[in-house]
C-alpha cells in the first residue's frame, strides 16, 4: 500500500500534496518533521497565474546581489565546465578574499547545484538557492553546463538532458578533495532529470548524502508531445528554442563542424534542435531515442539516496502527465511533494513575491536531513581506476580571453587527443553496462568519459571576466531568452502576457469585486 497525503492546515493557500511510500524512512524520520512541506503554499495574489509567476521569474526574479568564486574544472575530454563557488564566510558579513579556501578536512555541507537548459549560476532562481544555502552556514557550488557560464566549449562532446558523465566526475571529485563534508544535490528543471537520472543510474554508489530535484521534465518524450501541443505551450517551445540557437551561436565553429548547422539554424522548436545537433553530436538514431534514454523517470525505481521532488501542478513547462506517480510511491527513498500553482521554478510567496517556496522547502528538508540518521553513506566505489589530479601549473587549463568576452580555457593539447581517444572506447562499454542494468532502448546511457585527470584551478582575474561576460541565462524562459524572442517575434510576448491576464482575470476580478462591494456598503451606510 502506497500513501499520497494532503495537509490540511487551515488558513489561505492550497495544501501540498505528498506522495511517499508508507514505509519509507525519508518520510516519517525527515518530511514528517518538515513543518514547510506540511503547511500551505500560497502563491504572491498579484502573480495567480503560472505564466505570471514564469515570467515574473524571467524579467524580476530580484536575485542578490553577491559574487562567485570560480575555478575551471578539466575534464578528462579535453571538455571544461565552471565551477562557482558560494561560501558561507562570503554572506556572513567577512571580508571577501580570493585566496580563501575550504579546508581538507572541513565538514561544512556542500550544496552542489545543477542548472536548467541553458541557464547558469547567474539565473535569478540559482542565486536565491544560493544565497538562502550560504546564509544559513553551508557552502555553495554551481556546476555550470558546458559552454556556459562564459566558457568556451573545449571538446567535442556537448551536454544534453540527459549527459550525466559531466555530474558523475564533479561529484566524484568534490567527495576526493572534501571527504567529510556532507554533499547534497539540486537539480533544477532539467538540470533536475540529469540528477534523477545520475542518482539511478549509480544506485547505492553515489556519494551523496541527499538531494532534491526540482521542476524535473521527467518523461522527455511526454514533454515533447505537451510543448508542442498547444498555441500556448508552443511559445515556451519558442522560446527555449531561441536560447538553445543562441547557444549555439555562441558555439558555431564546433556546431558546423559537428552537426547540421543549415538545420540547426532553421530550427523552429527543441525537437528541431536536437534532430539537427542533439542526436547527431551524441550520435542517436533518432529524436525518440533521445528523448527514451535520456527520461529520468526510467531510474526512479534505483534511486537510493534521500531525494525530495518538488513539481507545480500548473507547470507549463513540464507538464504533470510525466511525473511518474507510481514509481515515486514505490521507491521508499523519494518523496514527491506537489503544489496547485507555482509555474515553472517560480513559486513566489508573500506580496511583494521577495521569497521562493521551494527555496525555502528545500533548504528545510536538507537540514532535517543532515541532522538525522538517515543521510545516505556511500557503499561502494566502482568508477574505475582514478588518477590523481593533476597540477593545474603544468596542465592547465590557461584562460584565454576572446574578443566576444568568452572564456577558453586550454590545456595540453596532446593529452587531450589521448584522452579523446579513450573516452570514445569507453563510450562502447558503458552503453553496453546501460542495456544490461535497463532493458530496452528507453534506459541506454549517454557516454561516459573517463574520471577526470584535470585540476580544479581558482584565479581572481577568472572571477572579473565572470562579471564581464554575461551568459545566456535561459530556463522557462528565462530573462535572455525572452527578450531574445521578442526583438524577433514582438507578437509574442504580447500574447503571453494577454493570455497570462486572460487566466487570471477570473480570481483577480473577484477580489476586486470584493474589494469595491465593501467600499459601496460603506459609501452608502455613511449617507
Amino acid at each position: 500500500m502506497t500513501i499520497i497525503k494532503k495537509t490540511h492546515v487551515r488558513g489561505r493557500g492550497s495544501p501540498i500534496g505528498l506522495t511517499y511510500n508508507p514505509s519509507s524512512p525519508i518520510y516519517h524520520g525527515v518530511v514528517s518533521k518538515c513543518r514547510i512541506l506540511h503547511a500551505r503554499y500560497l502563491a504572491t495574489p498579484w502573480l495567480s497565474s503560472p505564466h505570471f509567476q514564469t515570467v515574473f521569474l524571467s524579467f524580476f526574479g530580484r536575485p542578490p546581489a553577491f559574487s562567485y568564486r570560480r575555478k575551471l574544472f578539466n575534464l578528462s575530454d579535453g571538455g571544461t565546465v565552471a565551477l562557482d563557488w558560494l561560501l558561507s564566510s562570503d554572506v556572513s558579513g567577512d571580508v571577501f578574499s580570493t585566496n580563501n579556501a575550504i579546508p581538507k578536512g572541513d565538514t561544512t555541507p556542500i550544496v552542489l547545484v545543477i542548472p536548467g537548459l541553458t541557464s547558469d549560476s547567474d539565473a535569478a532562481y540559482i542565486k536565491h538557492l544560493a544565497f538562502n544555502t550560504a546564509k544559513k552556514g553551508w557552502n555553495v557550488v554551481v556546476s555550470n553546463h558546458r559552454g556556459l557560464g562564459g566558457i568556451s566549449v573545449t571538446s567535442d562532446f556537448f551536454y544534453n538532458a540527459g549527459w550525466t558523465e559531466d555530474l558523475r566526475t564533479v561529484v566524484s571529485n568534490l567527495h576526493d578533495e572534501y571527504p567529510n563534508a556532507p554533499l547534497f544535490l539540486v537539480g533544477l528543471s532539467v538540470g533536475a532529470n540529469i540528477l534523477v537520472k545520475y542518482l539511478g543510474e549509480d544506485g547505492d554508489k553515489v556519494p551523496v548524502a541527499g538531494a532534491v530535484a526540482i521542476c524535473s521534465p521527467w518523461d522527455l518524450l511526454i514533454g515533447d508531445r505537451f510543448i508542442g501541443r498547444r498555441l500556448l505551450q508552443k511559445f515556451y517551445d519558442k522560446a527555449l528554442t531561441t536560447g538553445l540557437l543562441g547557444y549555439a551561436q555562441l558555439h558555431q565553429p564546433r556546431f558546423f563542424r559537428l552537426a547540421n548547422w543549415e538545420g540547426i539554424k532553421k530550427s523552429r522548436s527543441i525537437r528541431d534542435f536536437d534532430q539537427h545537433a542533439t542526436c547527431i553530436v551524441g550520435k542517436f538514431e533518432t529524436v525518440d531515442t533521445y528523448y527514451r534514454r535520456c527520461t529520468s523517470a526510467n531510474y526512479v525505481g534505483n534511486v537510493s539516496v534521500p531525494l525530495l521532488c518538488i513539481s507545480a501542478l500548473d507547470d507549463p513547462v513540464c507538464t504533470r502527465e510525466a511525473i511518474p506517480w507510481e514509481e515515486c510511491r514505490a521507491n521508499i527513498n523519494i518523496v514527491l511533494a506537489t503544489t496547485k500553482h507555482g509555474g515553472h521554478l517560480a513559486f513566489f510567496e508573500g506580496l511583494t513575491a521577495a521569497g521562493i517556496w521551494w527555496v525555502r522547502a528545500t533548504d528545510e528538508f536538507l537540514k532535517i536531513l543532515h541532522s538525522s540518521q538517515y543521510m545516505h553513506v556511500q557503499k561502494m566505489v566502482s568508477f574505475g581506476a582514478q588518477s590523481s589530479l593533476d597540477s593545474s601549473i603544468d596542465q592547465g587549463p590557461y584562460v584565454n580571453i576572446a574578443e566576444d568576452g568568452m572564456v577558453a580555457a586550454v590545456g595540453n593539447e596532446q593529452a587531450k587527443e589521448n584522452r579523446t581517444e579513450d573516452v570514445l572506447e569507453q563510450q562502447k562499454t558503458h552503453q553496453r553496462k546501460t542495456n544490461e542494468m535497463v532493458s530496452g532502448e528507453q534506459d541506454d546511457h549517454m557516454i561516459k568519459p573517463e574520471p577526470c585527470s584535470g585540476e580544479i584551478v581558482q584565479s581572481s582575474e577568472q572571477a572579473t571576466t565572470r562579471q564581464d561576460s554575461k551568459p545566456l541565462d535561459v530556463i522557462s524562459p528565462v530573462r535572455r531568452c525572452l527578450e531574445l524572442l521578442s526583438q524577433r517575434s514582438r507578437w509574442s510576448f504580447w500574447l503571453l502576457v494577454y493570455v497570462a491576464i486572460v487566466t487570471s482575470w477570473p480570481l483577480v476580478g473577484s477580489a476586486l469585486q470584493i474589494v469595491f462591494r465593501k467600499k459601496l456598503r460603506n459609501i452608502s451606510r455613511a449617507a
